[in-house]
């Protein structure tokens, strides 16, 4: 069996709020000084038995509240990158939810600047990595615009837009027109769709929102014509296997759709989401469809290779990382 850990690979879906181990959690708030309706650790973690993506959001929400400084973010995404490093990440694609702290009163700089700080200092651990900015699907359209707006100095420092938070009732269509803008102002676009949501929402997602890549996607099976769809325009779909599961999307992990994803011929890619809840980072998500699911060796190294191809980086970066996994393989 491959060093599925060793194996070079990207993450595409990361939110990096949901890196947020519980130790990390209360040395923020004890600095912070941020009550926090647990007693301990082992007391958060014990919260982590979730019903459905609200419910996990409810407390994700919640333990945001301990990030107030810029010094806060470099920490919290500092530690993710070491992490990754050690799961065989040469590239990171994460993604941050401004409106979580500026409805808090945190600036948008503080964000910005301190997850952009650590993702400099990720260059010298072997990671690139470019930056994502999330819109909450559960505010407003017009929340959502203003947050674009807030984004414009820092152009340079965000290479794209997304789309998540609660998926259920509220469509992608929704956000046309920020959509619009974003692509009009020359950032890449993504978006979560059919997690939850309906393979409907995919449509939206791809003819009228225009993305580039599908975050999550896993319901695109109810929709034959949809799967006929993503596999000729070969669509990136960001699957989060662990996530899934502890959300209820899928009942045991061996009842994951990945496997039957790939036979299809959709390039679909292997990530962790919100590791810090649901269970463990990229390689484990890796090890865990590797042991539940009839995947063969050829099959990971295939999704690890997706997984650079579906990315944005350059021709030359994606041929390096590619040959890399060759070399190794």
């Amino acid at each position: 069996m491959i060093d599925l850990a060793a194996l070079p690979k990207a993450e595409l879906h990361l939110h990096i709020e949901g890196t947020l181990e519980p130790e990390l959690m209360f040395e923020l708030a004890r600095r912070n000084r941020v009550a926090l309706p647990y007693a301990d650790v082992e007391s958060v973690r014990q919260a982590y038995v979730f019903a459905d993506l609200q419910s996990f959001l409810d407390i994700y929400y919640r333990a945001c509240s301990v990030l107030l400084e810029e010094q806060d973010f470099y920490e919290l995404t500092r530690a993710y990158l070491e992490r990754a490093r050690a799961d065989g990440v040469r590239h990171a694609e994460i993604f941050f939810d401004p409106q979580t702290h500026t409805a808090r009163g945190v600036g948008f700089d503080k964000v910005v600047l301190g997850i952009n700080r650590a993702l400099r200092e990720g260059e010298t651990l072997g990671i690139s990595s470019r930056l994502i900015m999330c819109f909450l699907r559960d505010l407003s359209a017009e929340s959502a615009l203003a947050t674009l707006e807030q984004a414009a100095p820092y152009q340079d420092l965000i290479t794209g837009v997304g789309l998540d938070s609660a998926e259920v009732g509220h469509p992608p269509v929704k956000f046309a027109e920020v959509y619009r803008e974003a692509l009009a102002a020359g950032f890449h676009v993504v978006a979560h769709a059919g997690e939850e949501g309906p393979p409907d929402y995919i449509w939206q997602a791809l003819d009228v929102l225009g993305v580039e890549r599908v975050d999550h996607g896993v319901r695109c099976l109810e929709d034959s014509r949809l799967v006929e769809r993503l596999v000729a325009d070969q669509m990136p779909l960001t699957v989060c296997p662990l996530s899934n599961l502890k959300l209820r999307v899928i009942d045991t992990i061996d009842h994951h759709p990945l496997a039957r994803m790939l036979d299809h011929g959709l390039r679909a890619t292997v990530n962790s989401d919100d590791p810090a809840y649901f269970g463990g980072y990229v390689a484990q998500n890796f090890a865990a469809v590797a042991s539940a699911l009839p995947l063969s060796t050829d099959a990971l190294v295939q999704l690890a290779r997706n997984s650079f191809q579906a990315s944005f980086l350059d021709d030359r970066a994606k041929a390096s990382h590619l040959a890399e996994i060759d070399a190794l393989t």
